[in-house]
């Protein structure tokens, strides 16, 4: 009877675990097909693990090679950013493949560099003009302020004057609008779209309309000036993971249901469009996190991140990860079966629920921080978070197990617990203030402290389970970890815990008003401030962290109270 009661509750759980991962994981409609399951142009950087221009580790020819035989079936044209630092070879391999090109060469802040690459441009485009069919000078040079308006100029001219192709430059939107002696000088006009970079970040329901209202506009500003050309959206894209940014989720259903919805805008109106991008980026990352590598179709292992035609899943490998939480409850109950037979059924349920819960969290956190590791030091911290997890969660159980069956507090035990919370709650004040102060590109680490988060609520319900009723002071931190009460005070990390939440929705909203299409769209303050205070608040995954952060000041705040009575 006792044997078929922990049967029961386990069977339970899997039902109900399984279920939800079902329910979470189906197939999602993502918009219409892509047309013969192929796109206008990609953004091509054939940059894999361990090569990057930052590092001058560039591309090597065979690279090229194999990224474009895998891309002649996915794209009729790709877009480049330079004709240097390994991408020479680019034209010739194109042509073999069948591709056509958008020829980029890159401009900074040196003339010296800028009239290598322009002189390297000429050359490649003349030489290649079967498989070259319009060259882009710069890509977003105003926008990094590496160069003034009037010098690229000279660069554009320049490169018109020695080729026969049509030539442009490419930039986000609001550099067109800023400086509109552009439309003049470029024989179509690049514009990068990219609703979830946007000052006001647009959610995906609204992003497509976003990218029409700025077409037109676009359109009237360059009719405005007699300016009647080709119009190219240079970049458009939608990142497939990250961090979140007001109203924008990054996701890989989003990121399908942008670029498919893209390229139905462009049919109707009848103009070019380029997404960014074929791989993903792992470089990026150094500069602009997560988010800033996960914008490809396909992976830096060069596989496919999602289907160009039909249904597409989030995570289509939920099973598996469904599979590896069940096996690790089992073998937690298993460890414990003996000592469970014991336990009343309530009882039970809670502690089955919390191995199941910590299982599930481990298995996330160890796929998602993998998968977003970059480099050899962040496959080490993923290694090292993985680990202290996994240390946590089987003191964590332990600790429940005691409560939840009545068992003497183990001193040794509670000073592991001590210390291992000590560790979180460090790590977590670090990220936190981090990201309020210079968050931009940082991911919010949430399933890095759910562990940790949940523990603490999993122990106060133990308690409450054992006591049906107890008083605030049990809540606090040595108490709760199993300890005696005759130890320091802890309220200053209480207060660190809590400064920091409003620290991060600060920063957060800020960041929003500081910045330039924002102060243009909402010049005075006390407009602007509830706008950016929303898309703060909106933002599910800060406020999830925000919730984290609160719940690991519980103990704290009531160590606190304990010593004041």
């Amino acid at each position: 009877m006792k044997n078929a009661k922990i049967l029961f509750c386990f069977i339970l759980l899997v039902i109900a675990h399984g279920t939800i991962a079902w329910l979470a994981n189906r197939p999602q409609d993502a918009g219409s097909d892509v047309p013969a399951g192929k796109l206008m142009s990609l953004s091509f950087a054939p940059f894999r693990d361990g090569f990057s221009p930052i590092e001058q580790k560039f591309p090597l020819p065979e690279h090229i090679d194999e990224d474009l035989a895998m891309l002649a079936d996915k794209t009729h044209n790709i877009r480049t950013y330079s004709i240097l630092g390994g991408m020479e070879p680019t034209p010739d391999f194109a042509r073999k493949h069948g591709v056509d090109m958008i020829q980029g060469g890159w401009l900074g802040n040196g003339d010296e560099g800028n009239q290598k690459e322009i002189a390297a441009l000429i050359r490649s485009v003349n030489a290649n003009a079967d498989v070259v069919k319009r060259v882009i000078v710069g890509n977003e040079v105003l926008l990094r302020k590496d160069l003034d308006v009037d010098r690229l100029i000279g660069y554009i001219r320049q490169v018109k004057q020695a080729v026969k192709q049509p030539v442009s430059y490419a930039d986000v939107w609001s550099i067109y609008m800023k400086y509109p002696q552009l439309f003049q000088e470029v024989d179509f006009i690049t514009v990068h779209i990219l609703p979830y970079w946007e000052d006001e970040p647009v959610a995906i329901e609204n992003a497509a309309e976003h990218v029409e209202k700025i077409v037109k506009q676009i359109e009237d500003k360059a009719r405005s000036m007699g300016q009647s050309k080709p119009i190219l959206i240079g970049e458009s894209g939608w990142p497939g993971a990250g961090r979140q940014r007001g109203l924008a989720i990054p996701s890989v259903v989003n990121e399908t249901k942008f670029i498919r919805s893209i390229i139905q805008i462009a049919n109707r109106h009848g103009f070019d469009y380029n997404i960014v991008e074929a791989f993903n980026q792992p470089w990026k990352s150094n500069h602009e996190g997560v988010v800033g590598a996960n914008w490809g179709l396909l992976s830096i292992d060069r596989k496919p991140i999602f289907p160009l035609t039909g249904p597409v899943s989030e995570n289509p490998n939920w099973l598996w990860h469904f599979a590896l939480a069940t096996v690790l409850c089992l073998l937690v109950a298993a460890s414990y079966f003996r000592k469970l037979q014991a336990v009343s059924l309530p009882r039970l349920l809670v502690f089955l629920t919390l191995t199941q819960v910590f299982g599930v969290c481990l298995i996330t956190l160890a796929d998602f921080l993998w998968f977003t590791s970059y480099s050899q030091w962040q496959r080490a911290y993923t290694v090292l978070m993985v680990v202290a997890n996994a240390g946590l969660a089987s003191l964590l159980i332990q600790r429940c197990y005691d409560v939840l069956a009545g068992r003497p507090d183990a001193l040794r035990l509670a000073n592991q617990l001590r210390g291992g919370y000590l560790f979180f709650i460090l790590l977590a004040l670090y990220k936190t203030y981090s990201l309020a102060f210079d968050g931009r590109y940082l991911s919010f680490p949430v399933e890095q402290f759910a562990i940790p988060a949940l523990g603490v609520c999993g122990l106060i319900v133990s308690l409450w389970m054992s006591r049906r009723s107890f008083a605030v002071q049990s809540l606090a931190f040595d108490r709760l970890m199993g300890g005696a009460i005759q130890t320091p005070r802890y309220r200053n990390i209480a207060h660190l815990l809590s400064f920091g939440v409003l620290a991060l929705v600060a920063g957060e909203t800020y960041a929003f008003m500081d910045s330039y299409d924002f102060i243009q769209a909402h010049p005075n303050f006390v407009e602007g401030l509830p706008i950016a205070l929303s898309y703060t608040l909106y933002n599910q995954q800060l406020v999830t962290w925000l919730i984290c952060m609160m719940i690991l000041s519980i103990p704290f705040w009531a160590n606190g109270t304990q010593k004041n009575q």
